[in-house]
């Protein structure tokens, strides 16, 4: 199971990870209901290294990118929810628009994005080349979403 750690804590884990010679995949997301797509992505993710550190999305981050009436569970059960996941080594919560500050302070080898992304359309696709790591398009098609499963349960209520 992973942690949930502090900035501050992932800097020196990420730093002790290194040292021990094991290679970082870094992975990023709002995570607001867990589903079979984040599963797919998340264990994607993991499979690009040694260790996986998922950066969730704060809530006060996730309102401006998802909108009012988001997150529907807040940024504590969210980052406990993907900790418990086996692929997922450190959790660390974020409040900035792009993950570009923690990519550069943590350098992982490889970031990670959905399949709604390409190489060439990873906002942070610069950060990552300017520190020599390398981008991998993760999961399966994005044919899963917190909104549609937010529908459908509306729907049916």
């Amino acid at each position: 199971m992973g942690r949930v750690v502090t900035e501050a804590e992932l800097v020196e884990s990420a730093a002790a990870e290194r040292a021990a010679g094991r290679t970082i995949a870094f992975a990023n997301g709002c995570f607001d209901v867990l589903h079979v797509g984040h599963i797919r992505y998340l264990a994607g993710a993991a499979h690009q290294a040694d260790r996986l550190i998922v950066a969730v999305n704060n809530d006060v981050s996730e309102r401006a990118l998802k909108g009012e009436g988001r997150p529907l569970m807040d940024e504590a059960a969210r980052a406990e929810m993907v900790a418990a996941l086996r692929d997922v080594d450190y959790v660390v919560l974020f409040g900035d628009r792009t993950v570009d500050r923690l990519l550069q302070a943590i350098k992982p080898d490889v970031h990670c994005k959905g399949t709604d992304y390409t190489v060439d359309t990873v906002p942070e696709r610069d950060t990552v080349k300017a520190y020599g790591g390398r981008i991998a398009i993760v999961g399966d098609p994005k044919d899963h979403s917190t909104r549609d499963l937010v529908a459908k349960l509306r729907e049916d209520a």
